[in-house]
């Protein structure tokens, strides 16, 4: 008989082309996911993730869900996919859940972090995981822009590649929407050292985060108005925004469900305290 499991993930994004699974060659976390599960329970499982991170993007908190057929517990479970992954990819916590979950779709919230290393000097401990900013930040500009995209707006402006994201959904038969609702906006840490910046919200358009941390970071240095931020929005147009941030300073660290479905069908496995 199958069950449905929930896995919560860690990984290093710097060496995965991102989390779907692509051509054989490539190193994808869904790819060495499954076929770690394939070594541990002997058939081949196919697992969903709550966020699909792009090349380079880290993961604190990943959720993914996945029916199998196999005996072990989740405790079990988590102990053997442990002993076969990678050093950059680890599970946090297995539990066994009701029948249909879906780590995608059963997501109510996300919360993301972009971190920059503002220091003058290069930081090779930092590399991997911080975008490295030298220019001097004003972070009271910053914060005072961020405040600006809470609440439920159309992000199409922070959005990579939305004229054929909409076009796509169209041929499909359906209509999609850049309409989005961010919950919060914090900005953490001082200027010359280390910047986190969360965002919290309820779903998230591609490259919409690493595009506010590009943008916020250009009301940083100056090169725009805090209260720019409202006609970018209004303008709908991916060229009224700035770049966006490299993958490295992208974080996925809380994926949020419905507090029912919190509520493992058997004895959860796993969890890193205060984390």
């Amino acid at each position: 008989m199958s069950r449905t499991f929930r896995l919560t993930l860690e990984y290093d994004g710097t060496d995965f082309a991102g989390w779907q699974a692509q051509a054989a060659a490539t190193r994808t976390v869904q790819g060495v996911l499954e076929a770690a599960l394939e070594q541990v329970t002997g058939s081949r499982v196919a697992v969903t993730g709550a966020s699909r991170t792009d090349a380079g993007v880290h993961a604190e908190g990943q959720v993914a869900s996945l029916a199998s057929a196999t005996r072990l517990e989740a405790s079990e479970l988590r102990r053997a996919l442990d002993a076969v992954l990678p050093r950059d990819l680890g599970v946090r916590a297995v539990a066994e859940v009701a029948e249909g979950f879906h780590a995608r779709r059963d997501a109510r919230a996300k919360r993301y972090r972009y971190a920059v290393w503002n220091g003058r000097d290069r930081s090779p401990l930092r590399a991997r995981h911080f975008h490295h900013v030298r220019a001097a930040l004003d972070l009271h500009a910053m914060r005072a822009a961020a405040a600006r995209v809470i609440g439920t707006h159309d992000f199409r402006s922070f959005q990579t590649g939305s004229a054929e994201w909409l076009a796509e959904g169209r041929a499909e038969g359906r209509e999609r929407s850049t309409v989005r609702t961010v919950l919060s906006v914090d900005l953490r840490g001082e200027a010359g050292g280390e910047l986190r910046l969360e965002v919290r919200g309820s779903g998230f358009l591609r490259h919409m985060v690493r595009t506010l941390a590009g943008t916020l970071l250009e009301v940083g240095r100056g090169r725009r108005e805090p209260a720019s931020l409202g006609s970018v929005l209004d303008a709908r147009d991916r060229k009224a925004a700035g770049p966006t941030a490299p993958a490295l300073g992208l974080t996925l660290v809380e994926v949020e469900y419905d507090p029912r479905e919190d509520a493992p069908a058997s004895g959860e496995s796993g969890g890193i305290p205060g984390r």
